[in-house]
């Protein structure tokens, strides 16, 4: 989900090429088409090391599966289903499961690789979970909006319960929408639309801090962490959205932006990115000019790996 953001930043680099012998060595397509059903706005997005991506829709709350080598995706599961009217942040844990964020129905869900329900696990009344990451036994969610952060315990039995970890008033500056989260185990980054900034969290203290960017802005809806490298899909203002990448120091309290990416196409409004091997793909949500038209769409991140 997005907040407009308003930037004045000139990139002076590009970023590091990524690809590998095997990233090119079968053909994906540069586009995927997920759904062509009307109002089913896309949000989140996973891909697994074997290709496999979910996306979700906020519009209706219905998962799609499929797998970066075919260009079209299929119903993972239905809009509704279980009380699922709503979905964002989706990721896969290491047992093979499909973690869901129900978006405005203030649940987190867990299905099996089948599409089963093994668990649902709910916030306060009138949470929003956004994004979520995952760190050893725990599951950490964004609020957007009581904008606190809520943990659960994650274990192969399942989910444990969802308590407030972070609340509002412990967080400076106040946030106004809290979206993307990453971890490196460490500490949390999280993304805040409404203050544009990114605020780390230390996991063993819970001390928030504002990671230190001083050549720019760096904020956004959906973040990756690989290593050093910090991507967020960004809204530079004026209906202009990018993903930006900034190179991070050894402890994560401070970022140098580094590059840009290729704007997206007018109304594509990104809001999730995720690895595919050598490429980076992001949601074409269409939520600037909701619900948009379909075909709802994927595609490759441009200009930037």
């Amino acid at each position: 989900m997005k907040r407009l953001a308003l930037l004045s930043v000139l990139i002076l680099a590009a970023a590091v090429p990524m690809t590998t012998a095997n990233a090119t060595s079968v053909h994906r397509p540069t586009q995927y088409v997920v759904s062509n059903t009307p109002g089913d706005t896309l949000e989140g997005i996973a891909v697994t090391r074997d290709g496999t991506m979910y996306v979700t829709s906020v519009g209706t709350g219905a998962v799609y599966r499929g797998n970066t080598r075919s260009s079209r995706l299929s119903l993972f599961l239905p809009p509704g289903q279980d009380g699922r009217t709503s979905a964002t942040g989706v990721h896969v844990d290491r047992w093979g499961r499909v973690l869901v964020a129900g978006a405005s129905t203030s649940k987190l869900f867990l299905y099996d690789a089948r599409g089963r329900l093994i668990d649902v696990q709910h916030a306060a009344v009138g949470s929003f979970l956004n994004d979520f990451t995952i760190v050893g036994d725990a599951v950490y969610v964004t609020d957007s909006a009581h904008n606190q952060l809520w943990r659960a315990p994650l274990t192969r039995d399942g989910l444990g319960k969802l308590e407030p970890w972070i609340t509002r008033d412990r967080i400076q500056p106040t946030p106004y929408f809290l979206n993307g989260i990453v971890t490196d185990g460490r500490v949390l980054l999280v993304g805040e639309q409404g203050q544009d900034v990114t605020y780390r969290v230390d996991l063993h203290t819970k001390q928030v801090s504002v990671l230190n960017v001083p050549n720019g802005i760096l904020s956004g809806d959906g973040y990756l962490l690989e290593g050093h490298r910090l991507y967020a899909v960004h809204n530079a203002g004026g209906g202009k959205y990018v993903t930006r990448l900034a190179i991070l120091n050894d402890d994560l309290t401070a970022a140098t932006l580094v590059a840009d990416s290729s704007p997206a196409a007018a109304g594509a409004t990104p809001t999730t990115i995720a690895r595919d091997r050598g490429r980076l793909l992001w949601v074409n949500s269409q939520l600037d000019i909701a619900p948009g038209t379909p075909p709802y769409t994927v595609s490759v991140v441009p200009g930037l790996r």
